[in-house]
């Protein structure tokens, strides 16, 4: 009969194990506290009076601390942004659940956007600003796993969407041969008319070189966003 294994751990692995495991959850909750500080920042002052030396101060550390957890401001910003589309995603879902009907269901989605973005205002400029950013600049300034953190968070919102417009086709309701695309589409046009709602100005010429500005509800905003999504379902090829 063989003798048993001796299994025991190397003197000193378990230990080690022990600091690892430790080390790790420090960063970790320190990120969490960088982006917590983050994201009260933008919620209090906006996305462009965020800076690097407020946010290490109200966590009470230097810049340089950020930079051993972020790749740079950019990076930093793309998680924050996770937060928002994760919350984002639970309230389009709230919407598309809240209605049977296609269109009713698509209006619901579209309502739940908007409310959100004017609720969070430094979500849509903070989503612009990465937008701006072409995908090779992305991927150079901000690091592989902040990435998918990142694409992670709009797809989820995205796939809500998706879903609805699916369903409608399914059902005879819409004509969307790529729900994918028309689902993009009608994120970035939606960031766009969230910045409208916000302004609040329209322009347009009274005669020719004379431009003349009136006002734009959120109302306004929100009805032309529901019913430009209906129109480009219900055509869309």
């Amino acid at each position: 009969m063989s003798e048993p294994r001796d299994t025991a751990a190397p003197a000193g692995a378990a230990p080690r194990d022990g600091r690892r495991s430790a080390a790790a959850s420090r960063r970790r909750q320190r990120e969490r506290e960088i982006l917590d500080a983050t994201r009260r920042l933008f919620d209090e002052r906006g996305v462009r009076d965020a800076q690097i030396e407020d946010i290490a101060r109200a966590v009470g550390i230097n810049r340089a601390i950020v930079y051993r957890h972020f790749t740079g401001k950019e990076e930093l910003f793309a998680l924050t942004l996770v937060g928002y589309l994760d919350e984002l995603r639970d309230a389009l879902a709230a919407g598309a659940a809240s209605r049977e009907a296609s269109a009713e269901r698509l209006e619901a989605v579209v309502s739940a956007f908007v409310d959100y973005g004017m609720t969070h205002p430094a979500f849509v400029d903070c989503a612009q600003t990465l937008m701006r950013r072409t995908g090779t600049e992305l991927l150079d300034e901000i690091s592989e796993s902040a990435l998918l953190r990142l694409g992670r968070g709009i797809s989820g919102c995205l796939a809500v969407l998706s879903a609805v417009l699916e369903d409608g086709v399914r059902a005879g309701d819409f004509a969307v041969e790529d729900p994918i695309l028309l689902s993009n589409t009608l994120y970035a046009s939606g960031l766009g008319a969230l910045q409208l709602a916000r302004v609040g100005i329209l322009v347009k010429e009274a005669a020719p070189g004379i431009p003349v500005v009136s006002s734009i509800t959120t109302e306004q905003v929100r009805s032309h966003m529901v019913t430009s999504a209906l129109a480009l379902a219900a055509t869309a090829s």
